[in-house]
């Protein structure tokens, strides 16, 4: 019986590891689609900042779960699992293997290891009210209303504190408690990839990025979406804006962008660790390997 289901590849690993140059290679020799478990891809007008995969890359192979909304407005765990679901299922029919790209860990376990979470719908009027605080603040609120949540969630990370107490305050319960695991439909071969270099590859993609137009971007957000939209508080847009706004210069901007998306990538290394059971792929011989496992696992 299991192996009749689909499959599932999923390859993850901190930003800027590489993974998206070598998905496409591994779907070119598995003729698979890709679908991308990022948590800020998935929204029109945000494409240098994070990195999303360009034009020629998507033109190489299809590419799945990219421009799914507008960032104004952001949807929530439970409701990307409900569009990836529908859409990995949708490509299963047709090629009976896809394959799973990103760094967005809690995305992949609402995937591939079935975290069912908690279905509240956003409330506006709690939210407003919740991004006045400070940040410092509303991590310590977090603690008091759900110790486990505020262990898990990095203090910078406003989108996710909020929404933890948004569903804390919705439904009288704890968000670490509401999660629950279903099995998934899925045969799943999980693979990582951490180079040994990341720290040079972050400094050299975030370079890029703001000689590419991070800066210009950020302000078509802000133009058309307004300067408190909260995905333009996130790592790269946040200091672009502070830097339009005078706070700080070019050369901070890019320092601090560096050391922010450092701290994001040893968070998503120690997540995937304890969270995942991946075969993790030698950087230099990453494509071999990684079909090496996939053409073992398909038998």
């Amino acid at each position: 019986m299991q192996a009749n289901k689909p499959i599932l590849i999923a390859l993850m690993g901190p930003t800027a590891s590489g993974k998206t140059e070598l998905a496409i290679e591994i779907a070119k020799k598995i003729n698979s689609n890709i679908h991308n478990i990022d948590s800020r891809q998935i929204y029109i007008d945000m494409d240098i900042g994070t990195a999303k995969p360009t034009e020629v890359q998507q033109s190489q192979v299809k590419h799945f779960l990219i421009d799914v909304c507008l960032p104004s407005k952001p949807i929530n765990l439970h409701d990307f699992q409900s569009i990836a679901k529908t859409s990995i299922e949708r490509d299963l029919e047709q090629k009976g293997i896809t394959l799973l790209v990103g760094g967005s860990g809690l995305y992949f376990q609402a995937l591939i290891r079935g975290l069912n979470p908690p279905a509240v719908s956003p409330q506006k009027f709690l939210r407003d009210q919740l991004e006045n605080i400070d940040k410092t603040e509303r991590h310590k609120l977090l603690k008091l209303c759900d110790p486990l949540s505020a262990q898990r969630i990095h203090p910078e990370d406003s989108i996710r504190i909020i929404r933890a107490l948004e569903v804390f305050y919705a439904t009288g319960k704890m968000f670490s408690k509401q999660k629950s695991l279903i099995p998934t439909p899925w045969r799943v071969l999980e693979l990582g990839l951490n180079p040994d270099n990341l720290v040079s590859r972050i400094q050299r993609r975030t370079e890029e990025m703001y000689k590419k137009g991070l800066i210009e971007e950020t302000e078509d957000l802000i133009n058309k979406y307004g300067n408190d939209l909260q995905l333009i508080k996130t790592i790269g847009y946040g200091e672009s804006r502070s830097m339009i706004h005078g706070k700080i210069n070019y050369e901070e901007a890019l320092e601090i962008t560096i050391k922010r998306t450092c701290q994001l990538a040893k968070r998503q290394k120690t997540w995937f660790r304890n969270k995942h059971n991946s075969k993790w792929l030698n950087n230099d011989n990453a494509l071999p390997e990684a079909l090496a496992s996939i053409y073992e696992f398909l038998g």
